[in-house]
């Protein structure tokens, strides 16, 4: 497995980073150091960093904790909040990788039991056409809200937020009563869905800014795994639980309620750390040497307000319009993947349960890859490379598509399953081409938004071809060709530079 992009300072058990008061506040947006202070002494004031040790729920820093440990002894309030800073580093982890599960069995779910439902609640197929189309519709609208809300209550309470609209929505749209209910339903699950999307890489830079790769791959590897287990169980559930499809597509709701849950300790200890901090030398039981400067305590990362003037002027960014391009160059074909490869396969005489299994093969490459492929870019000073290399793999899936559909079947689905890999790295490349946590909140919001909006009319446009032209020639020249303009995207948004430099 490849090494990490950078070198830690923190033991595996990493703690979840908290910027410092003083000059370190500019930090506090994400992209403060992560390395440890040495132990204050009596003749000197420890040094403020941005991380300068874990999470604390307690009014001193991690250096006023390390002294006042020798003075106090084993045993005291220190290692205790230790303890619990290790303990809610793993929450965090953990509420990633569900947050990541849930980002699309909402959508995926509704596709395999499509037809049920477009009889169950009489839709046309002008509607059930529309209702495809929803998602990165939403995502583009909702997304842009997603900085704002950062701000005024932080990035980890908007994604547990995100996680509960995503339970009630699945949970509420199959009995919601006819089509405007489910339509609604669906669009409070997206919006969850939309919010979590884009503050998930400004999350990542902001706590693990020396494992942005390794993060970024291991939520892209849940997500992966989130899309390919809806699709792939969704329709066995629904019959071992009845058959009724409002269960098939309720029971979701319960995987995105245990997302809730470790979100909550995490916004909690955020909520109790931003209060004020009671100066040390009121309190009886712990004295502070009088030697030692007190020094109120720094307010959590996810608490600390963003001033809306903050950041780079995103839409003066070429790195942000490119990288912003290679976004919905990249959506654009995942979705027309995920929409049209069966019916491709099945026209070509695939049994229509082959084609099924070869769209599963398809997600499924993203399961492994989206690991790998974040951690070999972060540690790269330029992500071009790679981005050719998916491009190219995709180039060869449409062309196999066209020349050989049915006899190389498996081994196009494999290419364009590599291909699609391009989602992960574009997340990856949101947060490395940020700086601070303000620039990763609004690279991350523009680049998304911008970006889905980019990617609504292509499959669209694909369907609309194949009902003219009658086959699919025509739509597979376009999908190869839209890989042309996504790799140039790409090779610019990798470049070693960031948005902060005005390039």
């Amino acid at each position: 497995m490849p090494d990490e992009p950078y070198t830690p300072t923190h033991s595996p058990a990493r703690a979840i980073p908290r910027p410092a008061a003083g000059p370190a506040r500019a930090e506090a947006s994400g992209t403060g150091t992560a390395l440890t202070p040495p132990p204050p002494t009596p003749e000197a004031a420890p040094p403020s960093s941005a991380a300068t040790g874990p999470e604390t729920t307690g009014p001193g820093t991690a250096g006023q904790g390390a002294a006042e440990q020798g003075a106090t002894g084993p045993g005291t309030t220190g290692q205790g909040d230790a303890r619990g800073r290790v303990w809610l580093t793993r929450l965090l982890v953990v509420g990633l990788v569900l947050a990541a599960l849930n980002l699309r069995p909402a959508i995926t779910s509704l596709g395999a039991l499509l037809e049920e439902v477009r009889t169950g609640l009489h839709m046309s197929g002008g509607v059930a056409g529309l209702l495809t189309s929803v998602p990165p519709l939403c995502f583009a609208v909702f997304g842009i809200a997603a900085p704002r809300l950062a701000r005024r209550f932080g990035p980890a309470a908007v994604v547990c937020a995100g996680m509960a609209a995503i339970a009630v929505g699945v949970a509420v749209r199959p009995f919601a009563g006819g089509t405007p209910g489910f339509l609604a339903a669906s669009a409070l699950a997206l919006m969850g869905i939309a919010l979590s999307n884009v503050l998930m890489p400004v999350i990542v830079k902001r706590y693990f800014p020396d494992r942005v790769g390794t993060m970024t791959g291991l939520y892209s590897m849940a997500l992966a795994l989130g899309t390919s287990l809806a699709a792939a169980v969704t329709v066995p559930v629904t019959a071992a639980l009845g058959g009724a499809w409002q269960t098939g597509l309720a029971v979701w709701s319960v995987l995105a309620v245990l997302a809730v849950l470790p979100w909550i300790p995490v916004v909690r200890d955020h909520r109790t750390a931003a209060r004020p901090a009671t100066p040390a030398s009121t309190s009886p039981t712990a004295p502070t040497p009088a030697s030692e400067p007190r020094t109120p305590a720094p307010a959590p990362a996810s608490a600390t307000p963003v001033p809306a003037t903050a950041g780079p002027r995103i839409t003066r960014s070429r790195t942000a319009w490119a990288l912003a391009c290679f976004f919905g160059l990249q959506a654009t074909g995942a979705y027309i993947t995920m929409g049209w490869l069966p019916q491709i396969f099945r026209d070509a005489g695939v049994p229509a349960g082959t084609a099924g299994v070869l769209l599963a093969v398809t997600m499924v490459m993203g399961v492994p890859l989206a690991f790998v492929i974040p951690r070999v870019a972060g540690r790269m000073r330029q992500q071009g490379p790679i981005v050719v290399v998916l491009g190219l793999s995709g180039l060869a899936g449409y062309a196999g598509l066209l020349t050989a559909p049915a006899s190389g079947a498996w081994l196009w689905a494999i290419l364009l399953g590599v291909s699609n890999c391009a989602f992960p790295l574009a997340l990856t490349m949101i947060g490395m081409r940020a700086r601070t946590g303000a620039g990763v909140v609004r690279l991350s919001a523009f680049a998304q938004c911008a970006g889905y909006l980019l990617s609504v009319p292509g499959p669209i446009l694909v369907g609309a071809l194949y009902q003219h032209s009658g086959g699919w020639t025509a739509p597979l020249a376009l999908m190869a060709g839209l890989m042309v303009p996504q790799m140039a995207a790409g090779v610019l948004a990798g470049r070693d530079r960031t948005v902060e430099d005005g390039k």
